[in-house]
């Protein structure tokens, strides 16, 4: 028996997966994000604690037996968030998550003083990452910089709490501008250009090797083993690929959660940072990937759903649905966060263009999905014109319960898209799956292997070719306010 924990922006997710890779059971604890100021978004390493605990109590009344022969736990967590620890591991402040903006500055500077910086990191230097936050911190919290003593990313602060280990993988550390991606090992040029100490930064280990085992009193308290394992685990991308049986290369996934990737692997090192594109360690030995990444995707849903006053998500899909007009005049930018691939701009913000008196909330909703939808297809021209090769492509994350936005998504792609039964589960089942490893030994490919589509979904001819043109239109759209979107946040 394995338990996966994955640590995401809205919530903590946990899966309770069998020997014979069957989830027996699920449980999530929702998580709030905070935005003091804009570009700014944080969150309370506490909060995420709770949520875990919280979840692990619900899993244990229903599931108390199973809990008991757990042998490992993986780890999966929301990247490059930056949690600063005391030398007593007190946290000195709310962890600044993946998707905030404010440190372009700082990435500009990074790359002064590491001119060849690309070449160590594979990466452009983003606001998201996280070693231009800590240059963030020592310009504007200078007394709380100084008593900086560790750095950690979102799941490895619940790898501490859990175990008591300073631990992290070769995926999420390679996320931060820290790592010399193409040598697995933490760069000591980075590291000192933010101006910290080697120590600061956790143990690397690979996600499927041990990191440690969990504390005696969490595992008298929780009911299960003393012995149980906690594996190094990965990024929520990484681990979804796991979850998903993206391991080898030209494999790929479209994760439609909070934010959006398109996820290939690959066998070798292969970074194209002047498209915005990210090029990772895998969470298995041996092995690399390449990501596009747009900061908003499910979210703009959500987001859609709270400004029209549609109840929810799901009800708001429905209406969509329901009225299935051809796409409209309506454009949608879903740069809510700003943007990675392929613009790398931590400014742009969210528009809708083409209003009229006659727009109705069912064609506002249509333009965010197909927005969302252009925002990947940028996002595959890049990969594409990297050489990147593409196979099969997946589909997860909780997006992937609509295959009426599946049809969409395929159309923008010109692409068929798989999908399988519990694919929104993919990084919590991905880590459960590294925790078997962690503990077994097994070869990868016998136990992170694909599951049977549930369904495929081809491109609608008619709305590929609609979408061509519209395409077109959407990022002409975003070229010509790119330097309003500038000024507006110089002025913020």
């Amino acid at each position: 028996m394995y338990l996966g924990i994955d640590l995401g922006t809205s919530s903590v997710k946990l899966v309770l997966v069998d020997d014979a890779q069957r989830v027996l059971d699920q449980e999530s604890a929702a998580l709030d994000v905070q935005r003091p100021r804009p570009f700014w978004s944080e969150q309370e390493p506490e909060a995420w604690w709770d949520a875990t605990v919280a979840a692990i109590g619900a899993l244990k009344e229903r599931r108390g037996r199973e809990l008991s022969a757990v042998r490992g736990i993986g780890l999966s967590g929301q990247m490059h968030g930056a949690t600063l620890l005391d030398a007593g591991d007190r946290v000195l402040r709310p962890a600044i998550l993946w998707n905030d903006g404010r440190s372009g500055a700082q990435c500009v500077e990074l790359e002064r003083r590491v001119p060849h910086a690309r070449e160590i990191t594979g990466n452009l230097s983003m606001p998201g990452f996280t070693a231009p936050k800590l240059l963030w911190v020592a310009e504007h919290e200078p007394e709380i910089f100084e008593r900086v003593a560790k750095v950690l990313l979102p799941k490895d602060y619940l790898r501490l709490r859990l175990s008591g280990e300073y631990a992290s993988d070769m995926s999420d550390a390679a996320g931060t501008l820290w790592l010399d991606v193409a040598k697995r090992a933490w760069s000591p040029e980075m590291i000192s250009a933010t101006e910290l100490a080697p120590d600061a930064m956790p143990r690397l280990y690979e996600g499927s090797q041990a990191t440690g085992v969990l504390r005696r009193a969490l595992a008298s308290e929780w009911g299960m083993r003393d012995d149980v394992v906690v594996a190094g685990g990965a990024g929520d991308q990484a681990a979804g690929a796991a979850g998903v049986g993206v391991v080898e290369p030209g494999q790929a996934f479209l994760s439609l959660g909070t934010s959006g990737v398109y996820f290939v692997a690959g066998d070798a090192f292969a970074p194209n940072p002047k498209g915005g594109v990210h090029a990772f360690c895998h969470c298995l030995p041996g092995r690399w990937h390449q990501m596009s990444v747009i900061l908003s995707a499910a979210s703009c849903l959500g987001w859609a759903a709270r400004l029209t006053g549609a109840r929810d998500e799901g009800s708001l899909l429905a209406e969509i649905e329901k009225a299935d007009r051809d796409p409209g005049g309506v454009i949608f930018l879903p740069y809510l966060s700003g943007e990675r691939t392929p613009h790398n701009d931590p400014h742009a913000r969210g528009v809708f263009f083409g209003l009229t008196h006659a727009t109705e909330r069912a064609e506002l909703g249509r333009a965010v999905l197909e927005g969302v939808s252009f925002a990947l297809a940028d996002g595959q021209t890049v990969l594409l014109e990297a050489g990147t090769s593409i196979d099969r492509v997946w589909v997860i994350g909780g997006g992937a319960c609509s295959p009426f936005w599946g049809r969409i998504l395929a159309s923008a792609l010109d692409r068929s898209l798989h999908y399988a039964a519990g694919a929104e589960l993919g990084p919590a089942f991905g880590v459960a799956r590294l925790a078997r490893l962690a503990v077994t030994g097994e070869e990868p490919s016998a136990v992170c292997t694909p599951p049977e589509a549930g369904r495929v979904i081809s491109p609608d001819p008619l709305l590929r070719d609609r979408y061509r043109e519209r395409l077109s239109s959407y990022r002409a759209l975003y070229r010509a306010l790119r330097k309003t979107f500038e000024d507006q946040a110089s002025h913020a």
